[in-house]
């Protein structure tokens, strides 16, 4: 069933399995910000396993007849992080492009991913990821200030690739019997953890008041300098966060940001998006943000760490209890 299932996916039908859905996702954040296509100038798209020819960024433009002059970009391969550093670019381009909109897309498409061999470590993928979109609208007009959701404060990104048990960790490669597949490593839990650790200490001082700074300075001072065996400071990043939209990679990877941020289970409440939804990749955090905003948690003002509503029809019904270690019925 599965080789009958791989062989039906042709790249006509993976391409429409993902511009009706993409499409009709724009539609509507067009209609409901009032925006017209004319006047969007930076069109980000990503996907990390469907990459085409025409590109979906080019299908987006001659979907809508986007001007000629729009700095359209598609970007792929990246992984879940596709997402965040989709908005990073569009920012970057807004800061050279006045007075313009920029429309930012994560697709995911899992149908020509999908994995139809027996090699366990390449398995995975099927049970773990999901087909989910995304649609952002980012502004730099200052006439949108007073109507927008949400001010894009600050982006970063942390670079493992370097690293090669970080380069190696996730692959997409062949099995024995030439099947095509995604390959994790036993190494991604702990490069993980890693990366986790050196991001949040190159967010500390984008978003920390001084007063918890000099702390972390200090502490840093007595472990490295006084060889003081102390543990690391850890901030308190509630004090700077109401919302984490923490990316659902899976158990593992939550309960690791749970426990290095110290959040509660409140907080990672958004995290029911892996149940739900799967890990839709790129998408996914966007999701966690629309469960927060359907749960009416978002005031104004609030921070956020990280559109008709994907929750909105079922939002009542959780959270719900997952326990650790759920049976399999066969």
């Amino acid at each position: 069933m599965l080789d009958n299932f791989k062989e039906k996916v042709s790249i006509g039908e993976a391409r429409k399995e993902i511009e009706g859905p993409v499409v009709r996702l724009i539609e509507e954040l067009l209609a409901k910000t009032w925006v017209k296509p004319r006047d969007i100038g930076v069109l980000v798209v990503n996907d990390s396993g469907f990459n085409p020819i025409p590109s979906l960024s080019a299908m987006i433009v001659n979907s809508f007849k986007l001007r000629s002059s729009i700095l359209s970009f598609n970007l792929g391969c990246m992984g879940c992080s596709d997402g965040p550093i989709s908005i990073d670019l569009a920012k970057r381009l807004l800061q050279v492009q006045p007075n313009s909109h920029a429309l930012v897309v994560s697709a995911e498409i899992m149908a020509v991913s999908f994995y139809t061999g027996n090699d366990r470590s390449m398995v995975l993928t099927n049970g773990l990821f999901r087909e989910g979109d995304a649609a952002i609208l980012l502004s730099n007009r200052s006439s949108d200030r007073g109507r927008s959701k949400y001010v894009l404060t600050h982006t970063l990104r942390t670079h493992m690739g370097a690293d090669d048990k970080s380069y190696n960790c996730a692959s997409r490669q062949e099995d024995e019997f030439q099947k095509f597949g995604i390959k994790f490593t036993k190494d991604l839990i702990v490069v993980a953890r890693q990366v986790l650790k050196t991001h949040i200490t190159a967010l500390e001082p984008l978003v920390l008041p001084t007063s918890k700074l000099l702390l972390f300075l200090a502490n840093s001072v007595a472990r490295t300098i006084f060889k003081m065996k102390i543990n690391p400071y850890v901030p308190d990043f509630k004090l700077v966060f109401e919302h984490f939209c923490v990316h659902v990679g899976g158990k593992a990877v939550l309960d690791e940001m749970e426990k290095k941020v110290q959040l509660s289970e409140w907080h990672m409440e958004p995290s029911m998006t892996f149940y739900r939804f799967g890990n839709t990749s790129s998408s996914s955090s966007w999701y966690e943000l629309a469960y927060s905003e359907a749960k009416r948690r978002i005031q104004k003002g609030d921070r956020i760490w990280q559109e008709k509503n994907r929750w909105t029809d079922e939002i009542a019904d959780f959270p719900v209890h997952v326990p650790n270690i759920a049976p399999i019925n066969f």
